[in-house]
């Protein structure tokens, strides 16, 4: 197997399309907010990441009689890499992009990270890895088991 992409299954295509083009500024690779579905540029020759109707998925695996979760714990999350933090989360901020908190250093994890949601309520996660000596201890000590 090979890991193809991420789809998200939205109700308002249109609108969730306009928001990672316009707001996020991600690059579509094929697609256009009237296709209903549409990937997106994460790297050079990547095409990991994509939006789908969901109604047009349901037939296909069998939930066309199930409603969309709202008001649940979130289960999945879109994570993306950015050069730099502040300035990303400073750019967006002044594109009108609400956010959920304000660029955090979380040692722990290894990361400078920062987190939003689309216009569907999807989370989304934007991170800058940390540089070695800004990592917690037990991450570090961690992280020598797989190298």
């Amino acid at each position: 197997m090979k890991f193809s992409n991420v789809r998200l299954l939205v109700k308002d295509f249109a609108t969730c399309f306009k928001f990672y083009t316009e707001q996020l500024g991600l690059e579509p690779a094929w697609g256009n907010e009237n296709s209903g579905y549409a990937s997106f540029k994460v790297a050079d020759g990547i095409e990991g990441f994509a939006l789908f109707v969901s109604d047009w998925m349901a037939p296909s695996v069998g939930n066309t009689d199930k409603e969309l979760p709202v008001g649940f714990r979130d289960k999945s999350l879109v994570g993306f890499r950015v050069e730099n933090m502040d300035d990303t989360y400073s750019a967006l901020k002044a594109k009108g992009v609400k956010f959920i908190n304000e660029p955090t250093d979380m040692a722990g994890w290894g990361m400078r990270v920062v987190h939003l949601r689309d216009p569907e309520d999807n989370l989304i996660e934007l991170f800058t890895p940390l540089a070695p000596e800004q990592c917690s201890e037990e991450l570090i000590e961690e992280s020598k088991k797989y190298e």
